[in-house]
């Protein structure tokens, strides 16, 4: 399938681009040169691009199959280089990094059978999205923890999200389990 260049160079298609630069530059900031407030910076502007991409998307009848399948993976993308380079750098643990890393693992088979058995891949849930959304924002304030007042706060309100974000990024990967199986069940019929 050939897309037109009217599908392809759309606003919200531009605000997932945007993210997606903003992974290498978000490394070398943070290991490179830690820079941590400019680190923080592009990890604000990648969480801003990823909550208003799908909404610009909607607003400006915008939606695309290359947008719906390019938003999940810059966001996978995302999150793995960010856990990799917070953990690097010691302001996230280790264990944090593995239950993501296997999630992602067992979500890239789960997608690859299901998309040999029916064809399709996976629409983004409400449940997959919140999760994405809170590890996003979790992240720049897991970045500025420090032993500061305003560091303490940020650290507690990361924490927060990233709880949170764990939590509903594993029951994703369930809800995407069970539609499926509800699917498989629905193509045995």
């Amino acid at each position: 399938m050939e897309l037109s260049r009217k599908e392809i160079l759309t606003i919200p298609n531009g605000l997932t681009l945007i993210r997606a630069f903003g992974i290498p530059i978000f490394l070398w900031l943070l290991l490179g040169e830690n820079l941590k407030g400019w680190s923080f910076l592009v990890l604000a502007i990648g969480a801003w691009t990823d909550y208003f991409d799908g909404k610009v998307a909607r607003w400006l009848h915008q939606e695309s199959k290359l947008g719906a399948a390019m938003d999940p993976t810059i966001d996978r993308l995302y999150i793995a280089a960010t856990v990799i380079g917070l953990a690097l750098k010691h302001y996230i643990p280790w264990w944090m990094v593995i239950i993501l890393a296997l999630r992602d693992l067992y979500m890239l088979v789960l997608l690859a059978q299901y998309r040999r058995r029916t064809g399709k891949v996976f629409l983004v849930t409400f449940l997959g999205k919140a999760a994405t959304f809170n590890l996003l924002y979790a992240f720049p304030f897991l970045l500025l923890s420090s032993k500061s007042s305003w560091g303490e706060f940020a650290h507690s309100f990361g924490w927060g999200f990233a709880i949170w974000g764990i939590g509903l990024y594993l029951l994703a990967a369930v809800d995407y389990s069970r539609i499926a199986v509800t699917d498989k069940r629905r193509t045995n019929v």
